[in-house]
């Protein structure tokens, strides 16, 4: 490999992590961030012109800026190790944290009595009511972690887990130079907590900028989400926009008359599994499989969706939860016990994964499927008879997909 190829390989492996995970730390991923600051330069151009994004690199600590999501994109939450959401009282608690750490007596380590000190004077402050129950240590300890995990904290002597558990003391250090720029925005020039999340009007005169960021952002985009102005750069510019996306993030672009996906060649990029493991997302799975099946859509087909029309099928509620119930019955042996025993919960936890991809929209009425769920339908394939010691060298085949209504090309 060349020295230039070699440099574009680091560059773009660079723009993934960033892309991955906003904040990197020397701390915390020492790999990742040597190759930002290597190529800050070229990294800072390639955000701000292609996406419209700022990338500040400091001594310590890489951050990526990005806008706002679009007002249609999926809900990106915090969440818990285990994978449930943070609640309004952990976001609470991630607030007062990073309050305390600023505050000026504050210097590079604090013990965590110290810190809970200092949060529950805040909090005081702010009106809030904090007790000292074992739910409320675990909240504020599941806020703590985040920011473990954002490179923020680093556990220095104990750990955050053993207070909240125990109230054994620890010794905590502070990057205190990331924390303003966790949050996107100044909170002095704020007048309201909603502006910190209020989405900007995008810019008419940034089309371009404005689709790459949201292909790369929400890899599953409905064309009928495009400005006309996006639509046309999508249909014009489709050579140049899929070099781009593959030279500087290493992803694909497909396009559809439904919309257009990009995915990672290599699965290492996104931040939600799909299918993926697990009791949820297996029934997710099999559960667009089976509508799709009961239904038998046809290519073209569309339903209204808050005043707009949009590409998908409706299933009704009763005709999901008897798919589930089918589901779950079959699957007894292999699904965790609460699956089969809580069909609302079950099918609240697969709408909402279904949700994230962009793969169906929760209604009053039922469940709509995207056509692009036909991506993940399950084809069952006959091999061959073969013989064992063949069998060994056989690599397993890959579940075949086939279109939805079919999914139809992009139009001329």
């Amino acid at each position: 490999m060349t020295t230039a190829a070699l440099a574009a390989e680091e560059r773009r492996t660079a723009a993934r992590a960033l892309l991955s995970m906003p904040i990197l730390t020397a701390h915390r991923h020492p790999d990742e961030f040597t190759l930002v600051r290597r190529h800050a330069s070229a990294l800072k151009s390639t955000f701000a012109t292609l996406l419209g994004y700022t990338l500040v690199v400091e001594s310590r600590f890489a951050r990526l800026v990005k806008a706002p999501l679009a007002p249609h994109a999926p809900v990106r939450p915090v969440r818990r190790p285990s994978g449930s959401e943070f609640s309004p009282r952990t976001y609470t608690h991630l607030a007062l944290v990073c309050a305390g750490l600023l505050a000026p007596d504050v210097g590079a380590q604090i013990l965590m009595s110290q810190l809970v000190e200092q949060v529950r004077a805040d909090a005081v402050t702010a009106g809030i009511t904090l007790d000292d129950t074992l739910a409320e240590r675990r909240s504020l300890v599941a806020a703590i972690e985040f920011l473990i995990d954002a490179g923020v904290i680093i556990e220095t002597d104990g750990t955050v887990v053993g207070w909240g558990e125990r109230k054994d003391e620890a010794l905590i250090t502070v990057t205190r130079g990331l924390l303003p720029y966790l949050v996107t925005k100044p909170l002095h020039a704020l007048e309201s907590p909603e502006q910190l999340w209020a989405t900007v009007p995008e810019d008419p005169e940034q089309p371009r900028r404005t689709l790459r960021r949201k292909l790369v952002e929400n890899p599953l985009i409905h064309r009928v989400d495009l400005s006309d102005a996006e639509r046309d750069v999508l249909s014009r510019e489709r050579t140049e926009l899929t070099r781009m996306l593959d030279e500087a993030f290493g992803l694909s672009l497909e396009v559809r008359a439904e919309g257009a996906l990009v995915y990672d060649p290599d699965e290492s990029l996104s931040d939600l599994e799909f299918p993926g493991s697990g009791s949820v997302r297996q029934a997710a799975l099999l559960l667009t499989d089976a509508l799709i099946t009961r239904i038998s859509p046809k290519a073209g087909t569309h339903v209204d969706l808050e005043g707009r029309r949009v590409p998908g099928v409706p299933a009704p509620w009763p005709l999901v939860d008897e798919a589930l119930r089918a589901l779950t019955k079959e699957h007894a042996k292999a699904w965790r016990t609460d699956a089969q025993d809580d069909l609302p919960r079950l099918r609240a936890d697969v709408v909402a994964v279904l949700e994230a991809m962009g793969l169906g929209t929760e209604t009053p009425a039922g469940l709509v499927l995207h056509p692009a769920a036909a991506r993940y339908r399950p084809q069952v394939r006959l091999a061959s008879p073969v013989t064992r010691a063949r069998r060994r060298l056989d690599e397993p085949q890959a579940a075949a997909t086939e279109p939805l209504f079919p999914l139809d090309e992009e139009p001329t």
